[in-house]
């Protein structure tokens, strides 16, 4: 055989090896995905309106309900730059490497070799023949492969939990993006509420100042006692407390949202977030939009990033458990080489210098002192808590659902009861005003529903800005925010 035949059939035979070596017996147990008691259905989404044409809500972009452009580009700029995305996209890209990684293990591993070396043998030693030369060289260059076949999957296994693993990255990656969405909007809420507040405060405070120098002017007249002019004074310190209280709220909300924007340190300290739909337009438009009622199926929680996340984790813990199980079993690894040696440089590469070998190497585990029982049954200990997490994330997953639907519903009859609660005490205010002008009711009552009326408008504010962000997590709650198509690759 020609010496470059030999080379191609020493190489041909461990790439055939390779192709041959696919996983035989699978040690460990197949995963099957516990059983759990579930409901079939999660419940209705929103209360019904009569009268009202039935919306279908897009619970991959549910931030369009609101038909706000500017907190779709506020989105747009989070998902783009806000570092906690940038931190799991950065953990997806090392679980992607590992998995080129442990997948590469299933291949034989060929090295290119050469070396050169000078020694000198010493002559007293009696080592050498009469008239032999002490000193010698060695010149080598030649190829070498090993292959480990898989004769009982422990490759395949290591395989298969890295790529879960890598899946659950993916899926955690698609949980930040998902809570940087449901944050970022409720924030956006929140600023929005605070600009209502700030406006509503700045209001109540131009009303109690022009109150005051009316009183002043009645004190001075003598209309009027110390005590109602007291009572004026408190009223605009009052107010100016409410003011500024909702002007640190919103300044703080903004620096938050500068920084789930992903803006740098200066655009934080000095934050310039734009507006767009005041809170009033943002709470009509969704009650427009989610008019009807939605029966909404449990299977939407499958789509839930952190299910499938801590599903792909016990996916992963499953494999670990076989691949520990197949160090049980004996490993065998071929080996070939080739390569060509000599004494002279200049003779490296004549036929006489050509060599080869072919091997094969069984091991056998016989006496390990435990060491992989303990290796198993670590294995085992960690399928189990993945076991626990994964059931654990279920159950938190169906008590968001019930908790967030929960809120919205009870947020939007808060809303309307509060509505009420407004026009009731605007009457209120005016017949106590009319009856101070007439004389028949102190200052007092007059502050009395003044105080009445400007709590139960901040409240209905608060309202309807808690209902905004109850619907947001409902929104969550049920895997919104994200495509699971598009997002787990």
């Amino acid at each position: 055989m020609s010496r470059s035949k030999l080379r191609l059939s020493v190489f041909a035979s461990s790439l055939i090896l390779a192709a041959c070596g696919s996983t035989g017996l699978m040690v460990g147990p197949h995963y099957q995905r516990p059983t759990l008691d579930t409901p079939s259905s999660l419940g209705i989404f929103f209360a019904q309106n009569e009268g009202a044409d039935k919306v279908v809500v897009d619970l991959l972009a549910w931030w369009k309900s609101f038909q706000d452009p500017i907190l779709n580009n506020l989105l747009d700029e989070a998902a783009a730059n806000n570092q906690d995305v940038v931190l799991a996209a950065g953990r997806v890209e090392e679980a992607r490497a590992n998995v080129a990684g442990t997948h590469s293990n299933r291949f034989p591993v060929v090295d290119a070799t050469g070396s050169a070396a000078k020694t000198r043998t010493s002559e007293n030693a009696k080592k050498l023949i009469a008239g032999a030369n002490p000193i010698a060289k060695d010149f080598q260059v030649g190829l070498n492969a090993s292959y480990e076949i898989d004769f009982w999957g422990k490759l395949a296994r290591a395989d298969e939990a890295a790529r879960a693993r890598l899946l659950a990255q993916q899926a955690s990656r698609a949980l930040v993006q998902s809570s940087l969405y449901s944050t970022l909007a409720q924030n956006y809420f929140a600023l929005r509420a605070y600009d209502a507040q700030v406006a509503l405060s700045e209001s109540a405070l131009k009303t109690r100042q022009e109150n005051l120098r009316l009183q002043q002017k009645r004190f001075a007249a003598g209309s009027v006692g110390e005590l109602d002019l007291h009572l004026a004074e408190s009223e605009v310190a009052a107010t100016e407390i409410n003011l500024t209280q909702a002007q640190q709220a919103l300044a703080n909300t903004e620096s938050a949202m500068a920084v789930l924007l992903g803006r740098s340190p200066t655009a934080i300290v000095h934050p310039d977030i734009v507006r767009g739909s005041s809170m009033d337009t943002l709470y009509q438009q969704l009650r427009l939009q989610l008019s009807s009622a939605t029966d909404l199926p449990s299977d939407l929680l499958n789509r839930r990033p952190d299910i499938i996340a801590a599903e792909q984790g016990l996916i992963a813990a499953n494999a670990d458990v076989g691949q520990a199980k197949a160090q049980y079993f004996p490993s065998v690894r071929l080996t070939t080489g080739i390569g060509d040696e000599s004494r002279v440089l200049q003779d490296l590469f004549n036929p006489a210098s050509l060599l080869w070998n072919l091997g094969v190497n069984l091991l056998q585990p016989v006496f390990r002192a435990g060491a992989v029982g303990a290796v198993v049954s670590g294995a085992e200990a960690r399928k189990t808590q993945a076991l626990a997490q994964y059931v654990q994330t279920v159950q938190g997953a169906f008590r968001d659902v019930h908790d967030a639907l929960t809120n919205a519903n009870a947020n939007a009859q808060i809303v309307a009861a509060s509505n009420r609660r407004v026009i009731a005490l605007k009457d209120s205010l005016h017949l106590a005003d009319l009856r101070y002008k007439n004389g028949y009711s102190s200052y007092l009552d007059v502050l009395s529903a003044q105080r009445d009326l400007l709590q139960a408008e901040s409240s209905l504010i608060d309202s309807k800005r808690s209902y905004l962000a109850a619907v947001v997590s409902a929104y969550k709650s049920v895997g919104g925010g994200w495509d699971k198509t598009s997002n787990i690759k």
